[in-house]
């Protein structure tokens, strides 16, 4: 019984955010004043992109204002992104300011118009909708860490229950499970990195599925956000790569013609440091794009067949909704699963620099050895 009534709710609410998504999409197709025809290009770019606002739900044209930051040609300027919505041109005293139109090089970006009616690209460091989600997560992350450290401070090793039992349940799963065995004696060194990498994701992943504030924005999805998590795995396997590590890189223990006079090995193994950051890049940005790709376009069928009638629109719409309620549910277990594979292979890369040789091992062999022998006396 609990079963059902969990999975009964779970639909519901999954049922909430597709008309909650839906609706966005309806309003914007009937407000361009051209009923009927609807351009899945643009609102698929639109609602997967970044903004100087954040979309408020069931009415597409208002917008959460979020600041504005730019340096332009006569220096710092600040303001709200509703000076500049839908068109509008904002004078900051000498200064005039707008966002680019379609015809603009920088389309959807705030420009500076020049007296002489050119556009300029100012230092934008705005807080955009990607930005403010970030740092949203971020608190998130932050928060989570210090609800089960405040419990543990209180209680001890009692075990927590709740939201904070599932959050250390999480922490042990990945520890235990991952980082532990791949690391070693090194776990500790590189768990606070390879902890707070796996919640960030994860808490970006399913916050892009609520399509209310403060989700729906698309980062993982974001090709530049998943390349600044890879770079920080590339630099913490490559800084603090060991001797061994380099050694490997750059004369590998192959046969000497792979290595010289033609060094093809080392080239293959140098090549291999930098693919190991793109392929978690590529995969990251992949998966959750599609998965957030599928359930915009399986939205977008209501409107396509909208004009073939009422019994094909009623159709599309059940059968569109279906799936999409299905998609919801495979991005969520996406959403773990693209967490904890990014850890996982960032861990993996992390151990591979961490690699100290067979003379190590060896070592440590024979000093486990003595310990055994002397505990036995």
């Amino acid at each position: 019984m609990h079963i059902l009534r969990f999975m009964k709710n779970t639909i519901l609410i999954l049922m909430m955010f597709v008309i909650a998504a839906v609706m966005p999409v309806r309003i914007s197709a009937s407000a361009s004043g051209d009923e009927g025809k609807v351009n899945p290009k643009e609102i698929i770019f639109e609602h997967l992109g970044d903004g100087y606002g954040w979309e408020v739900p069931f009415n597409h044209h208002k917008r959460i204002p979020l600041p504005v930051i730019l340096f332009g040609k006569d220096g710092f300027h600040c303001f709200m992104s509703s000076k500049v919505a839908h068109g509008a041109v904002y004078k900051d005293g000498d200064a005039t300011f707008k966002i680019a139109g379609e015809d603009s090089p920088y389309k959807g970006k705030v420009v500076q118009i020049m007296p002489d009616g050119s556009e300029y690209k100012p230092w934008d460091i705005s807080i955009t909708k990607n930005v403010c989600a970030l740092f949203i997560t971020v608190l998130l992350v932050i928060w989570s860490v210090i609800a089960v450290a405040r419990w543990h401070v209180r209680m001890g090793y009692k075990a927590p229950r709740k939201f904070v039992g599932a959050l250390e349940a999480l922490i042990a799963f990945i520890y235990d499970g991952v980082i532990k065995p791949t690391l070693g004696d090194r776990a500790m060194k590189f768990a606070p990195y390879l902890l707070s990498v796996f919640f960030l994701i994860l808490y970006l992943n399913l916050l892009g599925l609520i399509v209310v504030f403060p989700g729906g924005a698309n980062l993982t999805g974001n090709i530049a956000v998943t390349l600044v998590l890879s770079v920080f795995t590339f630099l913490l396997t490559n800084v603090l790569g060991t001797k061994h590590y380099w050694k490997e890189v750059f004369w590998p223990d192959v046969p000497l013609w792979l290595k010289f006079p033609l060094p093809i090995m080392p080239l293959i193994e140098l090549f291999g440091v930098f693919t190991k950051p793109a392929a978690l890049t590529v995969r990251l940005f992949a998966n959750m794009m599609g998965g957030h790709m599928i359930v915009i376009v399986l939205t977008l069928l209501i409107f396509i067949f909208a004009a073939m009638g009422p019994v094909v629109t009623g159709a599309t719409t059940v059968v569109s909704v279906a799936f999409s309620i299905f998609m919801l549910l495979i991005d969520v277990l996406v959403s773990f699963i693209q967490a904890y594979v990014f850890t996982m292979l960032s861990t993996l890369f992390i151990s591979f620099g961490q690699e100290r040789g067979h003379e190590h091992d060896h070592a440590k062999g024979e000093t486990e050895v003595q310990a055994v022998a002397t505990s036995a006396k």
